[in-house]
This record gives C-alpha cells, sequence and structure tokens, in this order.
C-alpha cells in the first residue's frame, strides 16, 4: 500500500492519478474529506481506503506491515495564517508523528517542505543542509516548515529513506479549491476571461520593472514525476528543491496565459499593497543540481508549455463542461 496524505488537496490528488497511471491502485488516501469540491478531485482514482486524518496515526499503527511508502503531502499552506499554534499542531508535530512512526516500522517516507523557508534569499534557493538552521522564513506558514526541517536534520534516528521536497510555486490541475492561495496562472485564467485584462503588482524595488519580479513556477506533472522518481530510487536521502530551476517573470506568466486563451494581451498595474510590500519577494530560483545529481534527467516543463497544457486541456475544458 501506498499513502498519500493530503489527498483531495492540490497536489496529493495529482500524484495520486500519476501513480493510478504507473498502476499503482492499492492507494491509502489521508484527508478530511469534508469539503465536496476538493473531494470531487478523487473522482475516477482507484484508491483502496480513504482515511480520516485524525485518526491515521492509530491506523497506520494497525497497519504499518502492508505499507510501503508515505507521501505526507498534507499541511495547512495558507501563507497568510497567523495561528503559529495551529501551523505547529497541523504542520510540524503533525510531519514529526508521520516521521517517528516511519522510523518505528522503517517506512520510507517523502514530506513537503515549502521554498516560503527561504525567506528573502538572503542565502540564496540552494538546498544545501548546511545552510538549513540559518534560512529566515518570512510567515509563520514557511517557519513552521522551517522548524521541521531543522527537527529532522538533528535526528539521530531517521527512516531509512526520506526526503523533504522544498515546493517552489506550483501551478496546474486541481488547485480551484485553493481560492486566494491558488497559482497566478489559475487567477489570471479566470481575471482574463472575466474582464480581459489582468493586474499585476506594480515594482517597488529599483532593481526590477513593473511585471518583472520574477518566481519559480513549477507545472505539477513535474511534482509528479520527481516523486515517484524518488519513490523508486530509495536513496540519497535529504531536503531537495522542487521548482523548474528557471526564474520566470509575471508578465512572462500572464502573457503565456492570453496567448493560450487567445486572447489580446492587456496588462495593468496597481501598487503592491503597503502591508506586505517589506516582505514581498522579488526573486526565487529553484538550484536543481542535487536532484539531478542522484540521476533525475527528465526535463522540466518551461512556463509557456506547462501554461498552455494547463489553461487549454484543463482550465478551458471545465469551464465548458460547467
Amino acid at each position: 500500500m501506498i499513502i498519500v496524505t493530503g489527498a483531495a488537496g492540490f497536489i496529493g490528488s495529482y500524484l495520486i492519478k500519476k501513480l493510478n497511471e504507473e498502476n499503482f491502485n492499492a492507494i491509502i488516501a489521508v484527508d478530511e474529506f469534508i469539503h465536496p469540491e476538493k473531494n470531487k478531485h478523487l473522482e475516477g482514482l482507484r484508491i483502496q481506503e480513504r482515511v480520516d486524518r485524525h485518526v491515521f496515526m492509530e491506523w497506520l499503527d494497525e497497519h504499518h506491515e502492508l505499507t510501503e511508502f508515505i507521501f505526507h503531502i498534507g499541511a495547512r499552506t495558507d501563507t497568510t495564517e497567523f495561528d503559529r499554534n495551529l501551523l505547529n499542531h497541523l504542520n510540524t508535530q503533525y510531519t514529526k508523528d508521520v516521521w517517528l512512526r516511519c522510523v518505528k516500522y522503517q517506512i520510507p517516507l517523502i514530506y513537503a517542505s515549502s521554498a516560503a523557508t527561504y525567506g528573502l534569499g538572503e542565502l540564496g534557493y540552494r538546498d544545501d543542509e548546511k545552510l538549513v538552521p540559518q534560512l529566515n522564513p518570512l510567515n509563520p506558514y514557511g517557519q513552521s516548515k522551517q522548524d521541521f526541517d531543522v527537527w529532522a536534520l538533528e535526528q539521530k534516528e531517521k527512516p531509512f529513506f526520506w526526503v523533504g521536497l522544498k515546493f517552489f510555486n506550483v501551478y496546474g490541475p486541481h488547485e480551484e479549491h485553493k481560492g486566494r492561495m491558488a497559482s497566478v496562472i489559475f487567477h489570471a485564467f479566470h481575471q482574463i476571461r472575466n474582464t480581459g485584462k489582468m493586474k499585476l503588482f506594480r515594482s517597488h524595488h529599483l532593481d526590477y520593472k513593473d511585471g518583472e519580479q520574477m518566481r519559480d513556477f513549477v507545472y505539477v506533472k513535474d511534482v509528479a514525476d520527481v516523486c515517484l522518481f524518488l519513490m523508486r530510487h530509495r536513496k540519497n536521502s535529504g531536503i531537495y528543491n522542487m521548482g523548474s530551476g528557471k526564474a520566470r517573470t509575471f508578465k512572462d506568466l500572464v502573457r503565456a496565459v492570453f496567448l493560450a486563451m487567445g486572447k489580446a494581451e492587456v496588462i495593468e498595474f496597481v501598487d503592491t499593497p503597503a502591508d506586505i510590500r517589506d516582505k514581498y519577494q522579488y526573486f526565487t530560483e529553484a538550484s536543481m543540481d542535487k536532484i539531478r545529481s542522484i540521476g533525475y534527467s527528465k526535463p522540466f516543463h518551461s512556463l509557456e508549455e506547462g501554461t498552455t497544457d494547463y489553461v487549454q486541456n484543463y482550465l478551458l475544458k471545465r469551464l465548458s463542461a460547467e
């Protein structure tokens, strides 16, 4: 059995789809399953059992002998959440509980970390574990992920294989339930459809022109491919970046969406809200040398390739089906 937590969410549900495509059908889906819109992501997927996340630890204690692998993707991912106790409970402590069982039962583990741990990128974006304790996240969400990464590296006892994946700006199918936390591509598609134009934040940094703030956007299909590679690889444990390795501007992204929709390009700029300007990231780019060094050789989708596939084969088709 392969366990996927956060199973009804964005990355978790797409990962199950990919596992099914590779003929892994004994899937244990762990989530709350109380959100109808999220549960739609699991329709048509081959899942052996659904387990509520509140009872998952007890379930694992009973079924660990049949468990082959755990993808712990579930987390509270709202970067505007400031309840540190909640984030510690759902992100840091829950992941510790999973980890300790993987040690006890010798189950290989991949868990979701985040590029939010890098903060403003003062130390760059290399997945060098020696730098992890020095990172300075900008928000409580990033700190909750950072706290676990630091804790994991300090542990004397570890699962025989484990990986923490620092997700950068992931986009793609199954993210519509995320609201304001959905990708810029998702929001651009709907804003363009509704208004015929797209609004981007104006730059308040002398080194960047309006719309030329840069992020590492990575397609969820690439994330799933890396996860399956690591599941089969099962060596070279550690913390790895999960980005595309190529920073692109928001203007590039929006132009790709306009093109994929067959719409004329109309971009307007608005001031970045004053309360987030001092914590606004103007550049992120994952160093992907580490994952390449252990044998992952598949090319990542370019921003244009991923955007075109996402818009034309998912967002437009979903719209026409409504």
